[in-house]
């Protein structure tokens, strides 16, 4: 029953920024960690950043540091990805996803997946 439903995807120019929001739908939603995930084409699915839904701690993919804050409203069941000093190889389409019972950085361990949202940084 879980649906996550991503947004705020777009074209940017190099050291631009943009906010991706996650809205998450789903009787009792409350998962373990929410996660913003990857995908340039040719390539696999990468990890981005984390956040544990209770208490908040965040982790993040050293491509991403300084650069990519993860957060969450837990009351409004929403994700949110604010990044910035955009670069090209930061283009990719990213998806929210939700994991049951893991704060993680692989793809393994999340349950739902979003449609992804498509990010073009242009140099």
């Amino acid at each position: 029953q879980v649906q996550l439903v991503e947004s705020g995807g777009g074209l940017v120019q190099a050291g631009g920024s943009l906010r991706l929001s996650c809205a998450a739908s789903g009787r009792t939603f409350s998962p373990y960690a929410m996660g913003w995930f990857r995908q340039a084409p040719g390539k696999e699915r990468e990890f981005v950043a984390a956040v544990r839904w209770s208490g908040g701690s965040t982790t993040y993919a050293d491509s991403v540091k300084g650069r990519f804050t993860i957060s969450r409203d837990n009351a409004k069941n929403m994700v949110y990805l604010q990044m910035g000093n955009l670069k090209p190889e930061d283009t990719a389409v990213y998806y929210c996803a939700a994991s049951r019972s893991l704060y993680s950085n692989s793809v393994v361990h999340y349950d739902y997946w979003g449609q992804g949202t498509q990010v073009t940084v242009s140099s």
